[in-house]
């Protein structure tokens, strides 16, 4: 039995959610980082719906990040303490993910006519929705997106944090200080902190 293996592109992405769980819950583990141009058209294949990331546990394969953070987060006390609870952490990952999806889908845009008016309206109208109700559930919650206290939503979307400003090309949270307040609180955690300090450096 050795540590688990985390399969995933040589980039933060979606796969820096289980990353920053695990790190939280100072489980050992192998960051496996695969090259899309060299290495995934032979890889893909042996994966089992040809999608990553992948977490290999014992000889068995897990898919599905959003999943693979679920069972982390039971184990190291970031679940929701009744299903109530983990309804309302289920509920803003995926809020977050709608908002995070809208903002990839106009990246992925090839006409640049219809980019530009999908970034005119995510700027003007998308983000600015998603983001005040974020920062109204947060003072709403004491300082977290969940009944007052560190959930693996948290970590979710922190780490995700990354991903979407770099796609919009600016901090959507820089306007919102309790969304600020949240992510600095959250990378602040000593084994978040170790982790992203000496994680490889990517753009994305």
């Amino acid at each position: 039995m050795g540590p688990p293996k985390l399969t995933y592109f040589s980039l933060k992405g979606a796969g820096e959610t289980i990353r920053f769980i695990l790190s939280y819950a100072n489980e050992e583990f192998i960051d496996e980082r695969i090259d899309f141009v060299k290495d995934w058209p032979k890889i893909k294949p042996t994966t089992p719906f040809g999608k990553l990331p992948i977490l290999e546990v014992d000889g068995k394969v897990a898919t599905q990040t959003s999943a693979i953070c679920r069972y982390y987060a039971k184990k190291c006390g970031l679940a929701g303490k009744d299903d109530w609870e983990d309804l309302l952490i289920d509920a803003t990952v995926g809020t977050f993910d709608d908002m995070r999806l809208a903002i990839t889908n106009s990246h992925y845009e090839t006409n640049e006519e219809s980019k530009k008016k999908k970034i005119e309206l995510l700027n003007r109208e998308t983000i600015p929705f998603y983001m005040e109700r974020l920062e109204k559930q947060i003072k709403e919650n004491d300082g977290y997106f969940v009944n007052g206290r560190l959930t693996w939503a948290d970590l979710w979307i922190v780490a995700l944090l990354d991903l979407v400003n770099k796609t919009m090309k600016r901090t959507l949270e820089e306007k919102y200080p309790l969304f600020e307040a949240l992510r600095d609180k959250v990378l602040a955690i000593p084994s978040i902190k170790a982790w992203v300090a000496k994680r490889p450096k990517t753009d994305w």
